[in-house]
C-alpha cells in the first residue's frame, strides 16, 4: 500500500469530489501554537489535530512524554474528524511529515490502511501555489470503527537488547544522540547499542521524502536489509513514526518502541550512553 500522496494528486482529488478526509497535525517539539496556525493558514477543508490531546494518552510517570492513546479515545477523535469507514485519509504538517506520521502510525496501527501523508505537507502545497484558507468549520462525525495492533511495536524491556538480534534506530538529531544538548527529557545520550539515524536524513531540501531507491541506500549503509528486525525510537514516539514510514517508502518493515527515549531516559535503571559509538564512548 503507498505511504505518501504528493500536492497533485490530492488537488486532483478534490477537484474531481472524490472524498479525502484531510487533516492538519501542525505540531513541533517547542512549539505550543500549532492549532493559532492553523487558523492562520491550512488546505481548504482540512480539520486541525491536536497532537497532545488526540494523538496521545495523558503523561502518566514512567510512560513517556506522550503515550499512544486509548483504541477508545482514537476512535473517538477520529470519528470527531470525521472520519468514515471506507475514506481516503490525507495527513500533513508543516514540518516534513514529522508530525503527521504520528496520525498515519496511529490509523495503520488502527487498521485503517486508506491513509497516506501529503507529501511535503503544507509547503509543498505552498510552492504548488494551490489556495489556502483561514476559516474552521466542524466536520460531520464520522462512524469508523478502528481496532488495534496492525502495526509492530516493542516494549521497553524489548528495547533494552534488541540491538543483540537486530537494528534500533534512534531517530533524534545527531547532538541529542550523543548527548551533548538534551532540551527536555531527563538524561542525555541515547540507548545502549541504538545507531543514530535522524529523520532530517529521510528528506530532501524540499521537505519531500527522498526517492525510495536512496532511503534504500540511506538504511543499507546503516545495515538493514529484508531479513532485519528493525525498532526505531525518538523523543516520545512522535517523529520515530517518520522514520517507520520512510522504511516503508524503502521497502522495510519496522517496529515502533511507543515510550522511546522519554520513558527509557525516566528510570535510574536504564543505562544511559553518549558519543557517536552505538555501545557509548570508551571512557564511560
Amino acid at each position: 500500500m503507498a505511504t505518501i500522496m504528493n500536492v497533485t494528486a490530492l488537488k486532483d482529488r478534490m477537484d474531481a469530489g472524490k472524498r479525502t478526509v484531510l487533516l492538519d497535525v501542525r505540531w513541533v517539539l517547542g512549539d505550543p501554537h500549532g492549532h493559532s496556525h492553523f487558523r492562520q493558514a491550512h488546505i481548504p477543508g482540512a480539520v486541525y489535530v491536536d497532537l497532545h490531546n488526540e494523538l496521545a494518552d495523558p503523561t502518566a510517570e514512567g510512560q513517556g512524554r506522550h503515550p499512544l492513546p486509548s483504541t477508545a479515545a482514537l476512535q473517538r477523535s477520529a470519528r470527531g474528524w470525521g472520519i468514515n469507514d471506507g475514506d481516503t485519509v490525507v495527513a500533513y504538517d508543516d514540518s516534513g511529515s514529522t508530525a503527521a506520521a504520528r496520525l498515519w502510525w496511529l490509523l495503520r496501527d488502527a487498521g485503517f490502511h486508506s491513509v497516506f501523508l501529503l507529501d511535503g505537507g503544507l509547503a509543498a502545497w505552498r510552492a504548488a501555489g494551490y489556495p489556502l484558507a483561514q476559516d474552521e468549520q466542524p466536520p460531520v462525525p464520522g462512524d469508523v470503527v478502528l481496532g488495534h495492533g496492525h502495526m509492530d511495536a516493542i516494549s521497553m524491556d524489548e528495547a533494552a537488547d534488541w540491538h543483540g538480534h537486530g537494528i534500533l534506530l534512534d531517530a533524534r538529531a545527531g547532538e541529542r544522540y550523543r548527548g551533548e544538548f538534551e532540551p527536555i527529557d531527563p538524561r542525555a545520550g541515547h540507548i545502549p547499542g541504538a545507531l543514530s539515524a535522524p529523520t532530517t536524513g529521510n528528506l530532501a531540501p524540499d521537505g519531500t521524502f527522498l526517492h525510495a531507491s536512496r532511503l534504500r541506500d540511506r538504511f543499507a549503509a546503516l545495515g538493514i536489509n529484508e531479513d532485519s528486525k528493525v525498532a526505531v525510537y525518538c523523543g516520545s514516539g512522535v517523529t520515530a513514526a517518520h522514520e517507520i514510514a520512510a522504511l516503508e517508502i524503502a521497502g522495510f518493515r519496522a517496529a515502533l518502541f511507543p515510550g522511546s527515549f522519554s520513558q527509557w531516559s525516566s528510570l535510574d535503571s536504564n543505562p544511559v550512553v553518549a558519543g557517536e559509538a552505538p555501545l557509548g564512548s570508551p571512557d564511560q
